[in-house]
């Protein structure tokens, strides 16, 4: 028999590679000589330069960057293991989780660093960028991500403008004589699945700024910010992003990268399906294991079990597709009408969170041994 082993990250408790091994520990009691696959996986966010890595045998590299405040924090970046391609999670350089929550002001926050890991993949010759793009604690449209990449921006007496969400009304042009050589020739494929505009009701700053310390009067302002910035763009560089479903993903990220460098959207576990070459290490296969944290309904939403199920029924329609999970939420059952096999939470007994996290290693891999043993 041939598992191919597919799961997502358990949050707070295993890497998607130590869900694998558990898994195969769970197989090999039953099937000693199966064949076993691991491609671990993620949708762009957390766990996505792990999983990336540890699917293609890269490296990991650790880069000093500019945080959202401007203090120095270790971000990382995960270099592919057979491609010129780098894996970069913006929250590793400017997530709201580097930000006590006491801290937290989305006026002031930047998406310098980001920029940072950015420069640092173009130094190194990188021509592909895969870019997770959740997580932020930033609103400055990617202002700060383009800065450190040499672009620069002035304000009416030609000053340059320290870029973050509440400067972004004063900066009157932009100036394009500094970026970066090597950005004209690096694709950068942007991992979200969030579809909102830059501006307005369902913006970055309406929908996400509260989130990142954001006060009613100050969304307003962050959002007439972005619009201000939007229509800079439109009249320097010639490139409408305001209303781009996406744009407004981690801030208006989504819509700086659109605008700064050469991107393109994509859901984040399509990506990642496609980096890790899923769909030729799944030929064959007979049973398919996924999972993550938590699923539930919203799992089909594009989340990576999803993803996972939908790249493997395209190549092997006869192949089972099990959903692994730490718990299971609400309306488990609408994931059979999509095409699950079989969903099975691993938590055997109430017991505290932090206990259950600590068994989160044996837990999956007794349930994966039950699964075996029916099958056999």
């Amino acid at each position: 028999m041939k598992f191919v082993l597919a799961p997502d990250s358990y949050k707070e408790s295993a890497s998607a590679k130590n869900v694998c091994l558990a898994m195969e520990e769970g197989i090999r009691r039953v099937f000693p000589d199966a064949e076993i696959v691991h491609v671990p996986m993620a949708d762009g966010g957390e766990g996505s330069t792990e999983s990336l890595v540890d699917a293609s045998q890269g490296e990991m590299i650790y880069h000093i960057v500019k945080g959202p405040l401007g203090e120095p924090v270790e971000a990382l970046i995960g270099l592919h293991g057979t491609e010129n391609t780098a894996i970069i999670e913006m929250a590793s350089a400017s997530g709201i989780q580097l930000i006590h929550p006491d801290r937290r002001n989305p006026l002031l926050t930047s998406t310098y660093g980001t920029g940072e890991l950015i420069r640092e993949c173009l130094d190194r010759g990188i021509d592909k960028i895969i870019l997770g793009i959740g997580g932020s604690a930033t609103n400055d449209g990617g202002s700060g991500m383009a800065q450190a990449l040499g672009y620069r921006f002035l304000d009416a007496q030609n000053q340059e403008v320290d870029c973050c969400g509440g400067n972004l009304d004063q900066i009157t042009q932009i100036d394009t004589h500094q970026v970066h050589p090597g950005l004209k020739n690096c694709q950068i494929f942007i991992a979200s699945d969030v579809a909102n505009p830059l501006t307005g009701p369902e913006g970055a700053s309406a929908i996400f700024g509260p989130q990142k310390g954001a006060t009613p009067e100050m969304v307003e302002q962050l959002d007439r910010n972005l619009r201000h910035f939007a229509q800079l763009i439109r009249q320097e560089l010639g490139r409408e992003i305001e209303q781009i479903p996406g744009s407004g993903a981690a801030g208006g990220l989504g819509g700086g990268l659109l605008a700064f460098t050469q991107s393109q959207m994509h859901r984040g576990i399509d990506l990642i399906i496609e980096s890790t070459q899923f769909k030729e290490k799944v030929q064959g296969a007979d049973i398919v294991l996924t999972g993550e944290g938590r699923m539930d309904y919203q799992t089909k939403y594009g989340k990576t079990p999803f993803g996972v199920l939908q790249a493997t029924k395209s190549v092997v329609p006869t192949a089972k597709v099990i959903g692994i999970a730490g718990c299971l939420g609400e309306n488990i059952d609408e994931l059979y009408e999509v095409g699950f096999d079989g969903i099975f939470s691993v938590i055997p007994q109430l017991k505290s969170l932090n206990e259950l996290y600590e068994l989160t290693h044996t837990n999956v891999a007794n349930v994966v041994e039950s699964i075996c043993r029916v099958m056999k």
